[in-house]
């Protein structure tokens, strides 16, 4: 009885897992699931962490702990287009968000007009 109830309680518990930071490795290739969003024009010519200078036309991004210079593909989740971008920044700093893309990388994605999505980061 402690058993099934037990078991009960982890099937409930994984079918809330949030999108946000989800993490997942398989066959060596990290993937992670979460929101992206895309960098103000503000930002366009300014130095990124990297040190180079951001160019909104480029197909870059920002992520937390990926090694500068890393190419990791990016999936729309809700509409399937795809991206491979290059990570030359820090961020993002608001919470809940997993990478930030140039406005070339989000025109690809095709989410200029929500500002944020749903995707899928993977290692290429």
């Amino acid at each position: 009885m402690v058993l099934c109830a037990l078991l009960s309680l982890a099937v409930l518990l994984a079918g809330c897992a949030s999108r946000e930071a989800s993490r997942q490795s398989g066959a060596g290739v990290a993937t992670e699931e979460g929101i992206a969003s895309y960098y103000a024009d503000r930002y366009h010519g300014r130095q990124t962490a990297s040190g180079e200078r951001f160019d909104q036309r480029a197909l870059t991004a920002a992520h937390p702990s990926l090694p500068f210079g890393t190419r990791v593909r990016v999936t729309h989740l809700d509409n399937g287009r795809e991206t491979v971008v290059r990570i030359n920044d820090r961020g993002p700093f608001v919470r809940g968000r997993i990478i930030d893309l140039s406005r070339r990388a989000a025109e690809e994605l095709d989410m200029l007009r929500s500002g944020v999505a749903p995707v899928r980061v993977s290692a290429e």
